[in-house]
């Protein structure tokens, strides 16, 4: 009876031994279990906030890389302001220089002038191997009627896109771009045209588009020249026109002091000065950088006069005649000395509406594209070729 009770005893013994030891792996177990809970709870707290912290790190860049393009073309630009500045001060200069601390013999100074000229003349007449002229008008087409008596629209000069633009009137600042001359025919109104907002408002209608850039004049206290970049809608440079004392070029379109124009040789302006009295001058310009290269006095006169376009550096001035609804090329300057008036053809506008306000030449087609009251007119050429004089 004895070892029954005690094998009984410890057998009891034994169970409580063994639930205790379960009992104390169980609460082990549940207290991994919760820290694994937790250490996943953590893990992925961890990784959110990592994936947050990568995502501003990229944000950041973004913007850093954006402002880094930003700084430099601000620093583009600030650099071309600096570039233009210097010239104008240069410009300033020569108007304003000092006067000489010795004496220079006045013959030499007219011989060092005497060849700074010819030198000038030589590397122009290098330059341009065009040697087309006009001889007649072979066909005129009118297109429609977009826009007021006064205005201008081209074709892009330097290149093949076949775009059109329209500049109506003489203080604006839209520009009206059709995808070709088809576009721009069966278009209501400008229904069809993407608009081109400028950052100022031009003056007159001598204006010109060349290389993806539209060329305007802007007026305020002084004359600027603006070159528009028409591919990303900023400005890609200005400058003063370094002349003074400013008159309109053309006494039948008063409103256009600079006519600007572009043909196989590049950019050029028209305009005129007191200091000219009654005659017309001419630059040619570096279309890239708006500098002034050279400069002529040419013998045609303001008066009467309506507009005028470039061939191959030759200056065609248009005229109002007494003949009922006809104008006349009755003034020609070729900066080459191959062209005077006395070998100059007579050329007539045929029968048109009113006065042309502008008349712009287009090389790749040998049109001129003409504004008359309104009206966008086509004047086909007949060319022929200069002759040495």
């Amino acid at each position: 009876m004895r070892v029954f009770l005690i094998l009984v005893t410890l057998t009891c013994l034994a169970d409580a031994q063994h639930q205790a030891l379960m009992d104390y792996l169980e609460r082990r177990l549940l207290a991994i279990e919760d820290r694994i809970s937790l250490w996943h709870e953590q893990t992925n707290r961890y990784a959110t906030e990592l994936r947050e912290f990568k995502q501003q790190m990229v944000a950041q860049i973004e913007t850093l890389d954006k402002d880094k393009e930003t700084l430099r073309t601000d620093l583009d630009s600030v650099g071309t302001r600096v570039d233009r500045v210097e010239r104008e001060m240069d410009y300033l200069e020569t108007q304003n220089g000092a006067q000489p601390c010795v004496d220079v013999d006045d013959k030499l100074v007219e011989q060092q002038v005497t060849v700074v000229k010819e030198k000038n003349k030589a590397k122009y007449a290098k330059a341009t191997d065009c040697r087309d002229m006009i001889s007649s008008i072979k066909a005129m087409k009118i297109l429609k009627r977009v826009g007021g008596p006064k205005g201008m629209w081209t074709k892009d000069v330097g290149s093949n896109s076949g775009k059109v633009y329209i500049f109506n009137g003489t203080d604006e600042d839209t520009i009206y771009e059709f995808g070709s001359i088809r576009d721009f025919t069966i278009s209501q109104g400008t229904s069809m045209a993407k608009t081109v907002k400028l950052p100022s408002p031009w003056r007159g209608s001598g204006h010109t588009v060349y290389n993806n850039h539209a060329y305007y004049v802007k007026e305020g206290k002084e004359l600027r020249l603006i070159k528009y970049n028409l591919q990303n809608g900023s400005v890609a440079d200005s400058a003063v026109f370094p002349v003074q004392d400013h008159v309109p070029v053309y006494s039948l379109t008063p409103e256009t002091v600079i006519d600007l124009a572009a043909d196989e040789e590049g950019l050029w302006a028209i305009y005129a000065t007191k200091e000219t009295e009654r005659h017309i001058s001419l630059a040619k310009m570096d279309a890239n950088t708006l500098d002034i290269e050279q400069m002529w006095d040419t013998p045609c006169t303001r008066e009467n006069a309506e507009a005028a376009f470039i061939i191959c550096g030759t200056v065609y001035v248009v005229y109002n005649t007494a003949l009922p609804s006809r104008s006349r090329v009755q003034c020609v300057f070729d900066v080459s000395d191959m062209v005077t008036n006395d070998d100059a053809p007579l050329v007539y506008f045929p029968k048109r509406y009113g006065s042309h306000s502008s008349l712009k030449y287009n090389p790749l087609e040998q049109l001129i594209y003409a504004w008359d009251d309104g009206y966008q007119i086509l004047y086909k050429l007949a060319m022929k070729k200069k002759l040495e004089v």
